[in-house]
């Protein structure tokens, strides 16, 4: 019996396999002493994380309070609301992100708008050089004793502003170039972090959660300068696009009655 015993804290030194606690070889406390030397199970490790979670999430409230922890205890509690932390923080830079991705959909579309208003109003310029031909026509009929006509101009049609090569456009057309060629618009985050090793102390784990939480408010930090930046040359674009509807909106009227004009004087030459 003894030099079997042997035999098997030999062998259990060199393979440390799984031996169930019901053999008749084996005594309580080898067993015990086999089942502190294994390496923790990932199941086990995993109910241990949960269990600890569910302690840390309600604050020992149903263990005793804060107060009545051990030290280890206080340690891994530090490191979870550390990693708390930084997952929290970590959502609010994906919500940046979503926000910087919206924003830079928003000034495509300004940019496009803008163009748009500018081509429109270009045609209108375009439809009052040929109703200028028009008018001189029907000015010249009428026959001999006919009183002259002549259309009834109230401004001189201005036609479309020049498009600035400003910051908004040039960055615009950027956007634009690159969602056409399916390029990822949103701005690279800082560079991951090693992970602490498994001998690391809580000390240190804390530590690395602290250098990642501020590399993700620096990202945070240049994430919000820009969505700024970008709002301000939305609110410049805005601004910029409505003097452009008005100055639109007038040469339209002008072309309007222009037009109305022309008509008025046709249906009486033809009703001569």
């Amino acid at each position: 019996m003894d030099a079997r015993q042997v035999l098997l804290s030999a062998t259990n030194k060199k393979t440390k396999p799984v031996i169930s606690s019901s053999s008749p070889f084996d005594s309580v406390s080898d067993f015990e002493v086999d089942q502190s030397s294994k390496p923790t199970t990932s199941a086990s490790s995993r109910l241990g994380f949960s269990s600890g979670n569910a302690r840390y999430r309600n604050e020992f409230r149903d263990s005793g309070g804060i107060e009545n922890q051990s030290v280890q205890e206080l340690e891994n509690y530090a490191v979870y609301k550390a990693q708390e932390t930084t997952n929290t923080l970590n959502g609010c830079l994906k919500i940046a992100e979503e926000m910087r991705e919206d924003a830079s959909n928003t000034l495509v579309k300004l940019h496009q708008q803008g163009q748009q208003i500018t081509r429109t109003h270009q045609a209108v310029a375009d439809i009052e050089h040929d109703l200028s031909r028009g008018e001189k026509l029907l000015g010249s009929l009428g026959g001999l004793f006919s009183k002259t006509w002549k259309p009834k101009k109230t401004h001189k049609i201005k036609g479309p502003l020049p498009v600035p090569q400003d910051d908004f456009h040039t960055k615009s057309s950027h956007l634009e170039q690159k969602q056409k060629l399916g390029l990822a618009t949103a701005p690279p985050r800082s560079e991951p972090r090693h992970l602490p090793s498994e001998q690391a102390s809580p000390l240190e784990k804390v530590e690395h959660e602290k250098a990642k939480q501020d590399d993700v408010l620096s990202d945070l930090s240049n994430l919000l300068g820009e969505l700024k930046s970008m709002a301000i040359d939305m609110g410049s674009e805005i601004g910029s696009q409505i003097v452009a509807l008005d100055r639109m909106q007038d040469d339209t009227d002008e072309i309007h009655e222009r037009v109305k004009g022309a008509n008025q004087r046709g249906r009486r030459l033809l009703g001569k």
